[in-house]
């Protein structure tokens, strides 16, 4: 077996939840009189903490970006209708590596969104650990992989990075951590090729063909 444990970002890599994060976000700079930002530019930030990703996209202080977040956080939960499902395959994919491997979630979602999507879509059982926003620094920096392997006492080397962005791929190249880029997520294969991935997967499921 060529690894031992599995680290999954989630939106854009396991969860189709770009559109919504897009949507939410474009609403809570209408809410706060900001420049509407376009899909593309938002795009370019998903996989970052929540408030650090405003205050970049927006270009604005750390107290405007909390009032930013504040609204983002109640479209998301209570006023956007986007649907966020699953990417095609994950669940039969996530079954059978969790067979054989171990499963965990670096993400930089909240704690509370992470476990909300797990609850929508009845997922979390697949997973033995996560590192959310709350626990770590913000991607880029490998703080959230750094914290799994402690807390699974392996070394980079037996763990496979999966993720979507090149956010992704630079916190596992920090610590030397294999990674697999995909191309269904935000940003594209050309970016995540610049750190080396292992492969460029076009569909969850081809996982399988690299562990």
């Amino acid at each position: 077996m060529r690894f031992s444990h599995i680290i999954f970002d989630w939106d854009g890599t396991v969860m189709d939840s770009a559109p919504k994060i897009i949507s939410c976000m474009q609403l809570a700079a209408k809410k706060s009189q900001l420049p509407i930002p376009s899909a593309h530019d938002v795009a370019q930030i998903i996989g970052i903490s929540l408030r650090p990703a405003i205050a970049k996209l927006f270009n604005i202080t750390e107290r405007r970006a909390n009032e930013v977040a504040e609204h983002y956080s109640a479209i998301f939960i209570g006023e956007d209708q986007t649907p966020c499902p699953l990417f095609e395959g994950a669940k039969p994919t996530l079954a059978k590596l969790k067979q054989r491997h171990i499963l965990g979630v670096a993400t930089g979602k909240a704690r509370r969104g992470l476990e909300r999507a797990w609850e929508n879509t009845q997922s979390a059982h697949f997973f033995d650990a996560s590192r959310c926003a709350d626990d770590a620094e913000s991607k880029p920096s490998p703080d959230m992989l750094e914290q799994l392997l402690e807390y699974w006492q392996v070394e980079p080397q037996q763990v496979l990075m999966v993720g979507d962005t090149v956010f992704d791929m630079q916190m596992a190249e920090a610590i030397g951590m294999p990674r697999l880029g995909v191309s269904y997520g935000v940003h594209s294969a050309e970016a995540l090729e610049q750190h080396r991935p292992i492969a460029i997967i076009d569909s969850f499921a081809d996982i399988l063909e690299h562990v």
